[in-house]
């Protein structure tokens, strides 16, 4: 699988480190209260398995080093894009 890393150009998934859906929300610790707690763990620990296209955030840690939202199609490992990730990114 080639990822299109948009400031190195075309590059082996081997270059990248994958660390999930890019869609998934922090939740908000600046307002800490008893639901804190259970909501992290969600966060951290539930994830859905979903079958097709997902915005994925990968990292290109042998390359520019820079984290990206690539668009993937998890049945067929399709690539359709890669962006820079920021934050709102992924809407």
């Amino acid at each position: 699988m080639r990822i299109p890393c948009p400031f190195c150009g075309p590059r082996d998934a081997a270059e990248f480190s994958y660390l999930g859906d890019a869609s998934v929300r922090r939740p908000d610790s600046s307002v800490p209260g008893d639901g804190l707690d259970a909501a992290m763990q969600v966060y951290v620990y539930i994830r859905d398995n979903p079958a097709g296209p997902l915005k994925e955030y990968w990292y290109h840690g042998a390359g520019c080093h820079s984290w990206l939202v690539v668009d993937r199609d998890t049945r067929t490992h399709e690539i359709t894009g890669a962006a820079e990730a920021h934050s709102g990114a992924v809407s």
